[in-house]
């Protein structure tokens, strides 16, 4: 039984469950695959964030081993401390290359990597322009600086335009942030305009590339190359848990904006520094980026077949531009439903609904891989048909 303070959770809890609305972690039994091991259960994989396949790459694998033999499991300390490794500094001067910024820096989490600066680098004076459909992150980085918000409508510029007249003679330091690729909706964010905007109104332009990392642009450098802007984005935000295949996240910028972070950024000052194995797998990732693209080629292909698929079934797909491809259902728990059943019969495709989405626009998010085959591709659309008739989804 719960102590008496806690009651309201459980509370809370138990109108989750009546509402339908209530889900169980699944559990992985096994690698991070195409086909996994799910709660018992052999399932197609169209939930999990590794783009390329690298969480079971034999390099990544090798590399993590041989940096164990070297350095250790863990660095023992903070980085501003007594935890800043060679291997730390190696991968950061790799970022960076990549990136092609000046300098880069890597936090413990992409979520913490965008509180963290943000946080940072705004105060109370200052005034953040926000896309509305924003990553939780960027939200959470942006209260925590206390400075003013002002969002405008999801991909509007000429919403954000409006918002930056009207702030133009306002004192303090205007920041103006967005997703490169929008995580529940799979598209891409205008970045030519709003970069455009920035340099107009004299804004920080401030990018979070979570899922363009490893997917667009040449070798997956990411939305800036997609649009050719190097130069033009101040603050690049990516992460090492998704494409790259690990844990982490990274800024890139300026070398003084990161000599800035490793002073004041709260993340980077009070997390232990990443074990050396992830930074090594890390490093053989962003190696095989520029030795595979291949690897993105196959992504981009089965994105569009599988898309086609979806289209052919009458399934509505939002915006999505990118291999995270929803299927809008509405209804929360008719979407929570739809993947119970899904996952029953083979294909694990995870249901979203509110706060993470806005009400009434509940979906299920599916993700491919360049790792899966067409012939799971094409059984996860014939499972997904099947279910969808079933419930009266299309």
């Amino acid at each position: 039984m719960p102590k008496a303070q806690l009651q309201y959770l459980s509370d809370e809890l138990q109108k989750l469950r009546e509402q339908k609305l209530y889900q169980k972690l699944r559990v992985l039994e096994g690698e991070q695959l195409p086909v996994a091991r799910f709660d018992g259960r052999e399932v197609i994989n169209l939930s999990s964030n590794n783009y390329l396949g690298l969480t079971t790459h034999p390099r990544l694998k090798a590399r993590a081993i041989e940096a164990i033999e070297k350095y250790g499991v863990g660095s023992g300390a903070v980085r501003s401390i007594a935890g800043t490794m060679t291997i730390h500094l190696a991968l950061e001067e790799k970022i960076a290359r990549f990136k092609q910024v000046e300098a880069a820096v890597v936090f413990q989490s992409g979520f913490t990597a965008n509180a963290g600066t943000v946080a940072a680098i705004l105060s109370r004076e200052d005034i953040i322009i926000s896309d509305e459909l924003n990553h939780a992150s960027i939200i959470d980085g942006c209260r925590l600086s206390r400075a003013e918000i002002k969002v405008f409508p999801h991909k509007d510029v000429a919403a954000c335009e409006t918002i930056l007249r009207e702030i133009a003679s306002r004192p303090g330091r205007k920041l103006l942030i967005t997703d490169g690729v929008f995580s529940m909706d799979g598209d891409i964010a205008p970045l030519p305009e709003l970069a455009a905007l920035a340099e107009k109104y004299g804004c920080i332009m401030m990018l979070d590339d979570a899922h363009a990392s490893g997917v667009l642009g040449r070798n997956g450098r990411g939305t800036v190359d997609h649009f050719n802007l190097h130069g033009r984005v101040d603050i690049q935000v990516g992460t090492l848990s998704k494409a790259i295949g690990a844990l982490g996240g990274y800024v890139g910028s300026t070398r003084d904006a990161i000599e800035f972070l490793y002073h004041r950024a709260r993340p980077f000052l009070f997390s232990t520094s990443h074990p050396p194995s992830v930074a090594a797998t890390c490093l053989a990732a962003f190696e095989i980026l520029e030795e595979e693209p291949q690897l993105i080629e196959r992504l981009w292909g089965n994105t569009r077949f599988f898309k086609a698929g979806l289209k052919k079934l009458g399934f509505n797909t939002g915006m999505s531009e990118t291999p995270i491809t929803p299927v809008i259902v509405g209804d929360a728990a008719l979407a929570h439903e739809f993947s119970r059943q899904l996952f029953e019969q083979g294909v694990f495709a995870q249901s979203i609904g509110f706060p993470t989405v806005p009400q009434g626009k509940a979906r299920i998010r599916t993700i491919v891989t360049a790792t899966h085959t067409r012939d799971q591709l094409s059984r996860a659309l014939s499972i997904l048909e099947s279910v969808a008739k079933k419930l009266r989804i299309t």
